[in-house]
This record gives C-alpha cells, structure tokens and sequence, in this order.
C-alpha cells in the first residue's frame, strides 16, 4: 500500500505550550504548519501545571535577581547564556500571554498576583488561582486555532525523516484508524514533546508522556544531554504520586514528620519549606526511610495548610483541595494531607542551542532542519534541578523564540528528500507489535520498568543500585521482545500504542541510568549516596551520551556555558 506524503512549511510534534506556541509564531510569519500530537491539544500535559510561570514583575525583584536564583538552583550546571535569555523576556512573556487571554489572579491593586516559590529571592510566580497550566494552554490554543494552525490529533510520529544531517519531515500513523499512515514532508521539523518522568512508578506525568521523542532523536545516532538529572516533586499524593503544587508551600503550608516536627529546619535552616525541590525531596525521603513518616503505610508526611483558613484556600488551591479530597479522602481546610516524592520533570533532553537548533554533537554541529523545545528539550536553562514556575515560562517563552527563529531560517531552507522507504521503520514496529505472539505482557514488563527505576535509580542513588538497575533494564529488553498483544486490530489499538511507547521507555531508561552511575558526585536532583559531595574540577560539565548500533551508550563531556555568576557552594 502507497504512503501519502503531505507538504507543509513547518511541522511541530507536540501540542503542550511551546508547540502551541511555535505553531502560532510560525503560522503568523506565513509559514503553513501543522501540529501533530497523540491527544487533543487540550489535554496534553501543560494544562496540569498549577502553581504559577515565573517572571520578575514587581518593583522590589529584577531579571538578575531571578537569573541568579536560576543558576543557584542548577546547582551551576545551567549555560547562563541561556539562563539570560529566559529571565530577561519573562516579564514580556507573561504580558503576551495576557494579552492572548490567560486570565491571572490579582492582588489588591489590581496588577498580576505574584506567589512565593521554592529558591526564589523574591515572589514571582504569577499565577491562575491554582490551574494556572490551563489557563495558559486554553489561550495558546485558541490563539493559534485562529492563526489558522492545522491540528492533527491522535497521530502518533513515529519517526524522522534524516539523511544526510538534515530532517526532512516526520512519519506518522492514525490512532484512530492503522490503515492511515503518512510522511509529512517539510523543510523543519520542532519537538515537543514532554518529558520523561513516566519511566518512575509513583509520577505526576500524564499518561501519554511517555519520552517518546528522545528515543526516536537517539535511535539516529544523535545525542541526548544531561538524562541523569530527574526532578522529583516534594509534593505528591501518597501512594499515587498526583501534584500537590509548590503552590501550596508558596501560600504557606508547612512540612511536619510523625514527631511532630517541622523537619526543614534540620536541611535548609533559612528556607524552610521554600527550600528548592531537590533539597525538599531528598529531606521528606530521609525523613520516611529513617522511620519519621505518617500514615498507615508511614511512607508520607504531614502537608498542614488548616491555618491559611477557608477563605485563602477556596480562592487560591481550589484544585488542590479537590484533589486531596478525591484521591485521599483529607480536606486540607480541616486536616493535614499526607505527601511524599513523585517524579515529576526531566532536566535532560534533546541537546539544543539557544536558537533551538538541536545538536548533532558534543562538540557544538547542528542537525539541520531539527528543533526542540520544551521539556523535551535541554537548552540547559535548569541544568542539575528546576526552580518551581520556570518551566512554565520555559515552555511558552522558549516555544515563542524557537518558532520566531525557526521561521527566519525556513526559506533559506530547502524541501529535502523523502520516499516511502522513510516509513519503513514505521511499518517494521507496528507489524512486529501486532504479530508477535510471545508470552510477555506489556503492562507487567511497563510495572516492572517502573518499580525497579525508582528504587534504583530515585531520590537517591548507588553504584550498587545502579548497576543493578542496568541488569533489570537488559534483562527487560530480552523480554520485550517476546511480548503479545491480544489487540490485534487497526481502530484505535492503544495496546498496540503502549507495546511502542514501552520499547521507548526502556531505551531512554538506559540514558537515566548509565548517566547516573558515570556522575560519581551529588548535584541538584541527581543524589549519590556513595559521592555526597559535588565535584566540580570532574563533573562541571555537561553529559552527551550517544545509542550506538548495538544499543550500547557512549557517554561524551560537553562544557557548561559559566557567566557573570561564580561557581560557589549551594546553601539555603
């Protein structure tokens, strides 16, 4: 059966806020683009963002304030060029998202109201009640509707079109029907795909972040930046890993241990609760393994907000309570909730320079025609750990830029080459998945991915542990490939789509993993238990680590982009 091939100037994978907002920049400079995402753009993973976007607004903060808590927060592993350009046109983004629509909350004078949040100097994070994610995706997506961006949803990309350091386009199957496949041919192709934190059994990630634009990058030979660095949230449901924003610290909630003791004291003397989330994390878990947690299985703490009152509740975490209600059967206005770590966010990604050219190299070469942005991406404006509410402002901010510079390059840019052999890759992985009839399930090799990942590779970390996680991973490779679906039809097959999100999975898994064991040191959200200390005279740099032919990686040192900010102790 033939392939269509259909043209456009620009595709963008990904429909969260930097694709939404990509898509409309490009759409505006007159350049036909279309957006391909497995899920209604109104569900992707933005519109679970709650507590604020980042940005220096008020008189008594400043852009190098913010800048300086940045780079503070990577613990100096950001490139500070990059971290520049976020901070600097912050406060533009914010107006321009106003101005799209994006409701903020006001303070009594009317202007955006602004909330504390953890490793900030000052408060910043401008913020919707505590849905401020939707709110932002719901205007860049009716904003870009009305560019006249095509929206593709429930189409899986399932490759790039690359040959010769140039992508050519992407492609691309129906979900809801196999029988339709394309190769959508275009002179630049931009990620967005979203992050990676699904590869940890308790997450706050939705279902469909799978990372399955980092293995597709990998699997050409190009590589991926700095994977070893996961986020884990201080704040997760116990036992479900669902978020409870920063936002709730921000407004003044306070952490206490089955003592009764608000432990923070004992981590990060000055912060406290706005300590940054690596620093909270690795304390509520240190709390919990020595015996100090709550709750029946006393693998939580104690999340207490009773005295903000009713009133600052309902009007500031209306969603928050709700959820806390659902999921624990604990209302915050009456009681403590219980909370513990949940993954939540990826420092790593897709090597991009500061253009959001993605890298081909260690050594600075660019793929032509390839963008990202995003969580997907690692620009690095975040470098070893993300401050709360900048990755808001990364996506929308970063998606606006790449899409502005994207169409400055596109007409100097030529349609390359693209045959229906580009597809078939595409065609091998969905004929495998539905007539494989071996004895593997997908979803118990998925929980065992995910369970062994986060006792191995979680908040804190081993050689042992490491290296163990690196037998698990090839042993769950071997049965990966004996695997059966029972679905074996071509209309909306999502067991066929999970058996390809898995084989993804288990290949980024390997980045996060090797990463961790070569950073013999602690930084920011990556926790050696057997090099506590940081290492800056080895490890000051960042990780480029290559898929070879074999499935092997190779593991490159890249330097970080230093600036006005020294490299000095992190304390809090």
């Amino acid at each position: 059966m033939s392939i269509p091939i259909k043209k456009y100037d620009a595709i963008v994978v990904g429909a969260g806020l930097a694709g939404n907002a990509a898509a409309m920049e490009l759409e505006k400079h007159g350049h036909h683009v279309a957006v391909l995402t497995k899920l209604h753009p109104l569900r992707s993973h933005s519109g679970a963002a709650q507590g604020g976007i980042n940005a220096a607004l008020s008189e008594e903060d400043s852009v190098e304030l913010h800048m300086f808590d940045t780079v503070k927060g990577s613990d100096y592993l950001a490139d500070q060029d990059a971290v520049e350009l976020l901070c600097s046109k912050a406060p533009e983004t914010v107006r321009w998202a106003e101005r799209m629509g994006a409701a903020f909350s006001r303070n009594e004078k009317g202007e955006i109201a602004q909330r504390p949040f953890g490793g900030q100097s000052k408060p910043r994070a401008c913020y919707a009640a505590d849905r401020t994610g939707i709110a932002l995706l719901q205007a860049t997506y009716e904003q870009a509707h009305r560019a006249g961006v095509d929206f593709l949803d429930e189409w899986y990309v399932a490759d790039i079109v690359y040959h010769d350091g140039k992508v050519n386009g992407v492609v691309a199957f129906n979900i809801r029907n196999l029988e339709e496949k394309v190769i959508f041919h275009t002179k630049a192709v931009m990620f967005a795909t979203g992050g990676y934190a699904r590869a940890f059994k308790i997450n706050s990630n939705a279902h469909a972040n799978t990372g399955d634009g980092l293995s597709i990058v990998a699997r050409h030979g190009l590589p991926l930046e700095d994977m070893e660095f996961v986020q884990f949230h201080p704040s997760g449901l116990a036992g479900t890993g669902i978020l409870i924003s920063e936002a709730a610290r921000g407004e003044g909630g306070l952490l206490y241990n089955s003592e009764g003791e608000r432990f923070m004291k004992n981590y990060a003397p000055e912060k406290m609760e706005l300590a940054p989330r690596d620093v909270v994390s690795r304390a509520i878990t240190k709390e919990i393994h020595e015996g100090r947690g709550v709750g029946e299985r006393k693998d939580a703490v104690y999340l207490d907000l009773t005295h903000l009152g009713k009133d600052k509740i309902m009007t500031r975490l209306p969603e928050l309570r709700d959820l806390a209600l659902t999921f624990l059967g604990l209302d915050m206005i009456k009681e403590p909730i219980l909370i513990s770590d949940t993954a939540h966010y990826s420092m790593g990604g897709i090597p991009t320079n500061i253009r959001g050219q993605v890298q081909k190299d260690h050594d600075g070469n660019l793929v032509e025609g390839f963008y990202a942005a995003g969580e997907c991406a690692c620009v690095s404006v975040h470098g070893a750990n993300r401050l709360g509410a900048n990755s808001v402002l990364e996506a929308l901010l970063f998606g606006k830029h790449v899409g502005i510079e994207m169409s400055k390059d596109i007409d100097s840019l030529e349609f390359g080459e693209v045959s229906e052999v580009d597809a078939e890759s595409m065609e091998k992985e969905i004929s495998w998945v539905l007539k494989n009839n071996g004895t593997e399930s997908v979803s118990k090799i998925r929980d065992e991915l995910q369970e062994t990942m986060s006792e191995n590779a979680g908040v804190f970390r081993t050689e042992k542990s490491l290296k163990a996680q690196i037998e698990v991973i090839k042993s769950l490779n071997e049965r990966f490939k004996n695997i059966r679906i029972e679905d074996k039809s071509r209309l909306f097959n999502t067991e066929l789509q999970e058996a390809i999100e898995l084989g993804h999975m288990l290949e980024y898994s390997s980045f996060i993993v090797e990463g961790a064991l070569y950073r013999e040191e602690s930084r920011g959200g990556h926790f050696r238990e057997d090099f506590p200390a940081r290492n800056d005279e080895m490890f000051l740099h960042h990780t480029m680590a290559y898929m070879e032919k074999d499935g092997s990686l190779r593991l490159e040192k890249m330097p970080v982009t230093l600036g006005r900010f020294e490299v000095k102790e992190r304390v809090y």
